[in-house]
């Protein structure tokens, strides 16, 4: 009788402690899957957007201008955009263009977010530059104003950066072998416009400076004549713009020294 009562014991445990067993697996599975799901939605939505705000600023400040890319800055003429730098003045980070004037031998810096208020520009269009050839061979127009006040028009011409602006006063300044020759400082003038003009024109036709300025010249010599020189030396203008004034031209070469002298 004793070894049935622990058999029977024994039994009862076992299935006891197959149940507990049971129960606790039971109890365990849906414990580990809900972590899981609960997971999936928290992590996406706060790194898209911090990116996309700071490129469309970045693009808004460089003004769609890139490393590599020709430009025209209106004080210098044509350079070239070398790289996009970064700088820390006053404790503030300043992103600046390295712009290289080859010609010159000159490097600017110059902020990007400045870019519209220097008035630097990207090359002309062809259609652009086809419309400053042609402006070439129409006819001089100079006003017969003090050369001082006609001087300083000329030069705010060729700092404008207007590539048609800039033709105009090559037009008006050009001189053929036939017509009396330049003062000092018309020359002067006359180099700077012809420079701008035929280095932008170079980088635009992807020719060179030399092809450039030919093709310039050849233009200047289908403009139509100027008028016959006056008896006393100064060159008469049918299209002549504003007041005649005739010691300014009849004083030629000794008016213009005057005038840089002082």
């Amino acid at each position: 009788m004793p070894s049935k009562t622990a058999k029977t014991a024994k039994a009862g445990s076992k299935a006891s402690a197959s149940k507990v067993a049971a129960k606790t697996k039971a109890a365990a599975k849906p414990v580990a899957t809900k972590p899981v799901v609960a997971a999936k939605p928290v992590a996406t939505k706060p790194v898209a957007h911090p990116p996309r705000v700071e490129e469309k600023k970045v693009l808004t400040q460089r003004q769609g201008f890139k490393t590599n890319e020709f430009v025209v800055y209106p004080a210098h003429g044509v350079g070239q955009i070398l790289a996009i730098e970064e700088q820390e003045i006053a404790g503030a980070k300043l992103e600046l263009f390295v712009i290289n004037f080859i010609k010159d031998k000159m490097t600017l810096r110059v902020p990007t977010a400045k870019v519209a208020n220097v008035g630097m520009r990207k090359l002309s269009e062809p259609a652009l530059v086809k419309r400053a050839l042609e402006t070439l061979k129409g006819r001089a127009r100079v006003k017969r104003t003090m050369w001082s006040r006609r001087a300083q028009e000329y030069e705010a011409k060729i700092n404008s950066g207007d590539i048609v602006a800039i033709a105009e006063v090559v037009r008006d300044l050009y001189r053929s072998e036939s017509q009396p020759e330049q003062s000092y400082s018309e020359r002067q003038l006359y180099e700077a416009a012809l420079d701008r003009l035929s280095r932008e024109i170079a980088v635009v036709q992807h020719s060179t400076e030399t092809e450039a300025v030919k093709e310039i010249e050849s233009q200047l010599a289908k403009s139509p004549r100027r008028g016959a020189k006056a008896e006393g030396g100064a060159e008469v203008d049918a299209d002549a713009e504003g007041e005649i004034d005739e010691t300014d031209e009849a004083d030629g070469d000794d008016a213009a020294v005057a005038d840089e002298a002082a």
